[in-house]
Formats: structure tokens, sequence, C-alpha cells
């Protein structure tokens, strides 16, 4: 029995996850402190937490999205991590953030003992988690 090849270029592309592309205009700022996640990893983060429904009904030529992760090794070898985000308007004139809050979520964990490399994975894991908590209040 012959397989179409179209046929099975079509069942592949509906077995493989779709994931939804950040608009190219979509403003995402970050303001981390960069010893424990840099400004690209920090907005690649963001923008994979914000499904394509929310850009829908939030558009991103007047909505932003602001992320900030604080924190590191106390002298106590304790990794303590805060993560922020938050979803704020753009002016209309200049397409600025607005510092005037939609919604806010801000997730915060320590790890006794951690590493360098362990006090970031944790800053990462927390900054997803404060960017699930900002979508989910907003689109379900």
């Amino acid at each position: 029995m012959r397989i179409i090849p179209w046929l099975a270029l079509a069942a592949l592309a509906i077995a493989l996850p779709v994931s939804a592309a950040t608009p190219p205009k979509a403003v995402l700022q970050d303001f981390s402190k960069d010893s424990l996640i840099d400004a690209a990893t920090a907005k690649a983060v963001v923008a994979e937490g914000i499904p394509a429904k929310l850009w829908k009904v939030y558009p991103p030529s007047k909505w932003a999205f602001v992320s900030q992760v604080e924190g590191g090794i106390t002298g106590a070898g304790v990794c303590v991590v805060t993560a922020r985000v938050m979803m704020v308007p753009l002016t209309q004139a200049m397409k600025a953030v607005l510092f005037r809050p939609e919604k806010i979520a801000t997730a915060f964990d320590a790890a006794s003992g951690a590493s360098a490399e362990q006090c970031k994975a944790l800053a990462k894991s927390k900054l997803t988690e404060a960017t699930q908590s900002v979508v989910s209040g907003l689109v379900k």
C-alpha cells in the first residue's frame, strides 16, 4: 500500500505541537539582575508563556509585559529569588510603557545550599511561574 506524500506531511504537521509565536511588535521589557538571568533569556521565558489568544484580547499595540528577577546567594549560602511579571498599558502617542499595571504576579522561593547554576535555574522557574500566573488571570 502506498501513502501519498502530502498525506504523510499533513499527518506530521498535525502531530507536531503548535507554538504560539510572539507578535513582532510585542513590547517585552526586562529589568532583571544579570547574575541570575540575562535579558534575552528572561524575554524568551515570558514570550513562551504568553499564548496567542492573549494577544487577540490584549493587542500588542496597546499592552506590554515587564519582567524583573532579583535575588542571589546570601552569605549563609541560601539562594533567594523573586520574580515579578506585569502587564502594563502602552501610551497611545509614543507607545511607551505606562506604569499602571493591569495585572501583576510575583513568585519567590529560597533554596538552601544551591550552587550558582541551581540558583539560575530557580530564577528561570520562578519567572515561568509568575508569567503563568499573570496569563491565567487574563485568559482561560
